[in-house]
């Protein structure tokens, strides 16, 4: 599992990728979330594609140490988009990349939590941030629930 930039040679098949039907009112698309990264760079996207092996099977858009008072994203660090091609659902790929995102964050300035934010409802990957160790805050961010994953690491 690796996370790659997302470039001319690989962006059409990056954005070829589609949720499985129902999952749509839970996560924006690839060409969507691109084009919001382009019109929102005060909210420092950093977008990549995800690979198992040489086959793009994901994607997912960061707010990447956002300074304090930004209007769009409050937060630092912002898990603002992540999604796993349908076809490729439920191999593990969604957790793997998580980790891999959350090795790259412990290397950013002052990351101690990466937040997110999920739409609820039946379809929505609520129960899959809470088991990869997310925790609900009690906070909604437009009409969505606020997560949060502590990044610190305890030392015995």
């Amino acid at each position: 599992m690796t996370l790659r930039s997302i470039t001319s040679d690989n962006r059409a098949a990056v954005e070829d990728l589609r949720v499985r039907p129902g999952q749509e009112n839970f996560v924006d698309g690839v060409s969507p979330s691109l084009a919001e990264a382009a019109a929102k760079p005060h909210a420092r996207p950093w977008c990549r594609a995800i690979y198992a092996g040489d086959v793009p099977v994901g994607f997912v858009m960061l707010a990447d140490g956002v300074p304090p008072g930004d209007d769009d994203i409050p937060w630092p660090y912002y898990l603002w988009r992540f999604l796993i091609g349908a076809r490729f659902q439920g191999r593990g790929y969604g957790h793997a990349a998580l980790d891999r995102v959350v090795s790259y964050l412990r290397t950013r300035p002052d990351a101690d939590v990466l937040v997110t934010s999920v739409v609820p409802g039946d379809g929505s990957p609520l129960e899959f941030y809470l088991r990869y160790g997310f925790r609900a805050t009690g906070q909604m961010f437009d009409r969505e629930q606020v997560l949060e994953l502590p990044l610190t690491r305890t030392v015995l």
